[in-house]
């Protein structure tokens, strides 16, 4: 027998509409604290139906009756304090008889208040506007006039909708070209939307298109499968279907496609494709108004001033935009969101960059682009619109170079400039040029009758009635000047918008009264800026709120976003503690200290040993061995394995005894040798034979062999521990020094200035069981390097 659908959760209110206080995205609500409590009792009640729904008549003498009261009851109690998932919600305006389906973010609204998105105002008929006007008609008088504030009712209903397959959206408007619908509506609708209603208008904003301008795409959602209102559309695959609304907006669609392509990047009408840019090869493209050409330079001298020029055909019709390629950095410069720009009217445009400039701190690369403004992009504040930008595309050569020292010494020293060229010459007072001193008279009344000097100061010298002077302006609100109507716009347009600025990007407060001043704010403090994540190494939004910073956050360094992800744990990998991530670099300096302060090991006193006195473990401790009392158990520097055939029970308080043993077994290897194959002793005749020393191949007589060892025991005699013992090891020991010898001989050898020094060699081969990549592992965690202390 097929299953019954389960019942719906049964639960309705009616909230007033509060003020957003944040700006919530999709179809997100907020719902008071009673709203869970109520929701959760609603979810018993309909658990205790369900289990009772289909129990048969209770029969004390059958145990199946029993038993399916049992299997009720422990369904109950394990639904009744369990909501569905995910929780949808039908929103009905009363006023209106709009209906609109939702999800909920978050149980925090007032007592009595329910808190809605943007969207699903829209859908309801409640706009900010009319909101506003209902609060300023309204008197204290009557009751709705309590505190002069008047918020509209709305119905909540809790709705359980069933899972969409399929979605057909109709564009409001012609022209939508995206290069991935997929991948847009997937991000999109995943973030921000729990259910989608029928009859809605879907506004999906997109990214930046040529122009640098944000997209906003318009759908009407027009059909579901199943046929229903509402559908909820996660943990499902949906199907998307996008319908022209009528032919003629699939004709216009088809139109601008068209004409979009043919003013591609790299078209013979669009304009440059940009791409990596050199040093000393100038650049020269071509960028149609309204767009961008963007380049990357990923290689300069860091230590070098760098200046990257910019000349145009026209005087102020291109800017140059530069913004640095970081962690901390990711878009490409757009004239509302950069880190350098220059927009001033100049043919020529420069940006120095200093190698001290904070800007360019852990900077990948830097993004240069060539933007030209366009028409639409302009506005005029009262002056005369008689100049419009060219509306073909606009030539410019592109340049980053090393400064010359030789000509920055020579631009600084303008020392010569009052001189005059020729003896004799004098400077007219009108137009600053340099005239023969007989001749002063003369061209001072032409030029006089002529020639006309900036009355604002800024030293330009133009023909009286000629079309520049008419078109020469100076800001009334700073220094700025210009000889053209359309960098006169320009100027406006960038540092004096008719509006106040506002991010869009971020709910923030603040405003801005340029767009320097909103390009700073986007790319320093905005929520939406994406950086690259340290410790999720994805592209993300850096988060936070811009009005009240975090502090905690300001003093870490770490962006707010890095700040609630590095609250993840991890296990550091040298001593397996658990730490935060954002604790981790500083969990690791520590380390660090540690390893400049660990002692050294004590390696073997024997040449051809690889051990040390102590026993170096895995986890980095020089002296494990000896704190679990297995050190070397004697005074003369041998590992306890080459003690161990010296050692004898017997009082020997000066060691005269071990004196003699010592030179009783030099003896026994020169003259008798040890036999094994892999001996490379040198006081062994064994090992003489396989190094191929000169009379290796004849014994030793004891009368030869009494000089050769004669120092080593006056060594001992006197505590001379610096002179090395020689006797033969087991293979793995010898193979372990001669591998420690080759890593100490790494990176400047044994007396070099980097590399490690052979007792921290041997104590790594020691502790790594002789696998040498390892041993490399052990001392960059453990040990420290030569000439390295603490920082």
């Amino acid at each position: 027998m097929a299953e019954q659908p389960q019942l719906q959760l049964q639960w309705s209110a009616q909230l007033s509409v509060a003020a957003a206080r944040t700006s919530l995205p999709g179809d997100k609500i907020l719902l008071p604290p009673s709203a869970l409590e109520a929701l959760l009792s609603a979810s018993s009640n309909r658990a205790a139906e369900n289990a009772r729904r289909d129990l048969p008549a209770y029969d004390p003498y059958n145990s199946a009756t029993y038993s399916a009261y049992r299997q009720a009851e422990s369904q109950y109690q394990d639904q009744k304090q369990q909501l569905p998932y995910p929780l949808t919600f039908r929103l009905v305006n009363p006023e209106s008889g709009r209906v609109v389906y939702a999800g909920i973010r978050e149980f925090s609204a007032e007592e009595g208040e329910v808190v809605l998105s943007p969207f699903l105002r829209e859908t309801l008929g409640l706009s900010e506007q009319q909101h506003e006007s209902k609060e300023a008609s309204m008197t204290v008088d009557g009751e709705e006039g309590v505190n002069g504030v008047h918020r509209p009712t709305i119905t909540v209903h809790a709705r359980q909708l069933d899972k969409g397959t399929f979605v057909k959206l109709r564009p409001l408007e012609a022209g939508y070209d995206p290069e991935d619908w997929k991948a847009l509506l997937e991000q999109y609708l995943r973030q921000n939307y729990t259910t989608l209603t029928n009859g809605a208008v879907l506004i999906v904003p997109g990214g930046r298109g040529m122009g640098g301008k944000k997209e906003e795409f318009r759908f009407l959602v027009d059909g579901f499968k199943p046929d229903v209102d509402g559908v909820c559309i996660v943990d499902t695959d949906l199907e998307v279907d996008i319908e022209a609304l009528n032919e003629e907006q699939a004709r216009e669609t088809l139109k601008r496609i068209a004409a979009k392509m043919t003013k591609l990047p790299g078209s013979n009408h669009g304009s440059s494709v940009g791409g990596e840019m050199d040093l000393f090869k100038p650049q020269e493209g071509r960028v149609l108004p309204g767009e961008y050409v963007d380049y990357r330079l990923s290689s300069w001298g860091r230590g070098q001033p760098l200046e990257i020029e910019l000349a145009g055909e026209d005087d102020g019709e291109v800017d140059l935009l530069v913004s640095p390629f970081s962690a901390t950095q990711r878009a490409k410069p757009r004239v509302d969101e950069h880190v350098f720009a220059e927009f001033e009217g100049r043919p020529t445009k420069r940006i120095r960059l200093e190698p001290s400039n904070v800007e360019l701190e852990n900077a990948e690369a830097l993004y240069v682009s060539v933007h030209a403004f366009s028409a639409s992009e302009l506005q005029t504040n009262g002056t005369a619109n008689g100049e419009t930008p060219s509306s073909g595309p606009v030539h410019f050569t592109l340049t980053a170079r090393h400064q010359d020292a030789a000509a920055k010494v020579s631009d600084t020293q303008g020392v010569e400039i009052d001189a005059p060229p020729n003896e004799g010459d004098v400077r007219c007072k009108n137009c600053g040029q340099f005239v023969p001193q007989r001749t002063l008279m003369l061209h001072e009344n032409f030029c006089l009758r002529n020639n006309i000097l900036c009355p604002q100061g800024c030293g330009q010298v133009f023909q009286k009635r000629s079309p520049a002077f008419e078109a020469h302006w100076h800001c009334p609100h700073d220094t700025a000047y210009g000889n053209t109507t359309l960098s006169h716009q320009k100027h406006d347009t960038l540092f004096h918008p008719t509006e106040v600025l506002h991010c869009s990007d971020c709910g923030t407060r603040e405003t801005f009264p340029s767009l320097p001043a909103l390009s700073h704010h986007r790319t320093t403090t905005c929520p939406a800026k994406v950086i690259l994540c340290r410790f999720c190494h994805l592209e993300v939004p850096q988060e936070g709120d811009p009005d009240v910073p975090n502090a905690e956050a300001l003093l870490s360094g770490l962006t707010p976003h890095e700040l609630a992800d590095g609250a993840r744990t991890t296990e550091c990998h040298l001593c397996n503690k658990i730490v935060r991530l954002r604790d981790m670099e500083t969990h690791l300096k520590n380390h660090d200290l540690d390893r400049f302060e660990r002692p050294a090991p004590h390696a073997c006193r024997n040449a051809n040993c690889g051990r040390t006195l102590d026993v170096c473990s895995h986890s980095g401790d020089t002296r494990a061995g000896t704190r679990m009392g297995q050190g070397p158990g004697n005074d003369i520097g041998l590992c306890s394995v080459c003690f161990g055939p010296l050692y004898v029970s017997m009082y020997d308080p000066e060691g005269k005894a071990l004196r003699r043993r010592i030179e009783r077994r030099y003896l026994q290897q020169l003259v008798s040798g040890c036999g094994k194959a892999w001996c490379r002793n040198e006081y062994c005749k064994t090992g003489r034979q396989h190094l191929g020393v000169s009379g290796g191949g004849t014994a030793v007589s004891t009368k030869e062999a009494l000089p050769m060892i004669k120092p080593f025991l006056d060594a001992l005699a006197k505590g001379v521990k610096e002179t090395s013992l020689h006797f033969c090891v087991d293979e793995k020991s010898q193979r372990q020094r001669m591998l420690a010898e080759m890593l100490a001989a790494e990176d400047g050898g044994v007396g070099g200035k980097g590399g490690y020094g052979l007792e921290w060699c041997v104590g790594a081969l020691e502790a790594e069981g002789g696998d040498v990549d390892a041993a490399r592992l052990w001392l960059r965690n453990w040990a420290p390097a030569k000439g390295e202390g603490r920082r």
